[in-house]
């Protein structure tokens, strides 16, 4: 196992990692809207925040040798599932070709105020 941090994505804000390595796959904890500049939420309308949220993600992904064409599942949380459309459009902006497998779930709140969180697992 080996545990993956960058600093182009927010720091943990918990007792959690980034991503850990572990038999040729990487799972990713869940990014928020936050800037790994500032440290602060992005705030701004649902595409924003997803748009961050991937960015981080991405970031995650490439500090462990990996990208989005690796991705295998991820999972989305909502807090309001009338956000599904502009969150399925800029998460699909990322994804060519096969598509990694996938669940969208509503929650009730997230950390920090987000409205969207995503997860994932990607081969290395």
């Amino acid at each position: 196992m080996e545990i993956i941090t960058t600093d182009k994505a927010p720091a943990a804000i918990g007792p959690y990692s980034q991503a850990v390595k572990s038999n040729g796959l990487l799972f990713c904890s869940g990014q928020i809207p936050l800037s790994p500049e500032t440290g602060e939420m992005v705030s701004g309308d649902i595409r924003q925040e997803t748009e961050q949220v991937m960015k981080n993600l991405g970031a995650v992904l490439a500090a462990a040798g990996t990208g989005f064409d690796r991705v295998l599942k991820a999972t989305i949380y909502l807090v309001d599932m009338a956000d599904f459309p502009q969150v399925n459009e800029v998460y699909g902006s990322y994804f060519s070709g096969a598509k990694p497998a996938r669940a969208t779930v509503a929650v009730a709140a997230l950390p920090r105020g987000a409205q969207v969180e995503i997860d994932a697992v990607a081969e290395l």
